[in-house]
């Protein structure tokens, strides 16, 4: 349906020394321009021939949960087409998924979804180093990254400030202590101490680890926000909810998409598709 831009670089961008420096202290990056104005428009053209989509249904592969208030999801992007599978393996952040990740044993991405929601949503604080648990851990040892989990945060639409932005703890990727406000149960970063927004226009993307506590500012301007959300890990990681990709959709990746997808090819008896007697 669409072609791959022509202006498309195919070269990876290698973080730089200040990326690695401002990534291991403040637990996340932005990455400006991180595609292009004609790939956020592919992006979002199909995207709106799934919104329709009732909540608890499928279509094809590509699934919608019954989210909590209007905030719309949509789970198994990369079954929505091409310009999705473009994302997969993108050069402005795939060596510093590689090198976050330390991804020399390859990768997996364990959650795909669009993230879709109005005036007066927000999402509440999460995470945090004090849990310590593996899955979204961060490390760093002998010069190299062992983060259990990282994350693209791509803006199809501009989000500043008003608009329900990103907001993150810088720095509590390697916190033991867990912020109080976790015990006033506070509803949205509006509300954290510490706590920063990242403006993103539309086709940046931020990169930080799953670990530092994060959510997002309440929406309070009129209009829609529009994120995509890419989850990286190592690749004996598995699907945060189960989800598989479909055959088609493995038949058609390149080798090196099809790595990150499935980087272990499932592994069952010949006769298996046989009804049984």
């Amino acid at each position: 349906m669409f072609a791959e831009h022509p202006s498309v670089k195919k070269e990876n961008h290698v973080p730089t020394e200040l990326e690695e420096y401002l990534f291991d202290l403040r637990g996340y990056i932005h990455l400006q321009n991180a595609i292009d104005q004609s790939h956020v428009a592919e992006l979002n053209v199909l995207l709106d021939t799934y919104l329709d989509l009732e909540p608890d249904t499928w279509r094809g592969w590509v699934y919608r949960p019954s989210n909590r208030g209007n905030t719309r999801h949509l789970h198994n992007l990369f079954e929505i087409g091409e310009p999705f599978e473009r994302l997969i393996d993108h050069p402005s952040w795939l060596a510093h998924v590689n090198r976050f990740v330390g991804g020399d044993d390859g990768l997996f991405i364990d959650e795909s979804f669009a993230d879709i929601r109005v005036q007066g949503e927000a999402t509440r604080i999460h995470s945090g180093a004090s849990k310590r648990r593996i899955r979204t851990q961060f490390r760093y040892h002998n010069g190299q990254f062992r983060c259990g989990q990282i994350n693209i945060l791509l803006a199809l639409t501009n989000v500043g400030h008003g608009d329900g932005p990103t907001m993150v703890v810088p720095g509590s990727h390697k916190s033991n202590i867990k912020h109080p406000v976790f015990k006033d149960g506070a509803n949205s970063l509006d509300e954290v101490p510490a706590a920063v927004e990242i403006p993103l226009q539309s086709g940046d993307a931020a990169c930080f680890v799953d670990c530092i506590a994060h959510g997002s500012a309440r929406r309070i301007n009129p209009g829609e926000r529009r994120m995509l959300i890419i989850r990286y890990g190592p690749h004996w990681g598995n699907d945060r909810y189960g989800f598989e990709p479909s055959p088609e959709l493995i038949a058609r990746l390149a080798p090196e998409r099809r790595r990150i997808v499935q980087p272990l090819q499932p592994r069952r008896p010949p006769n298996e598709h046989l009804p049984p007697k």
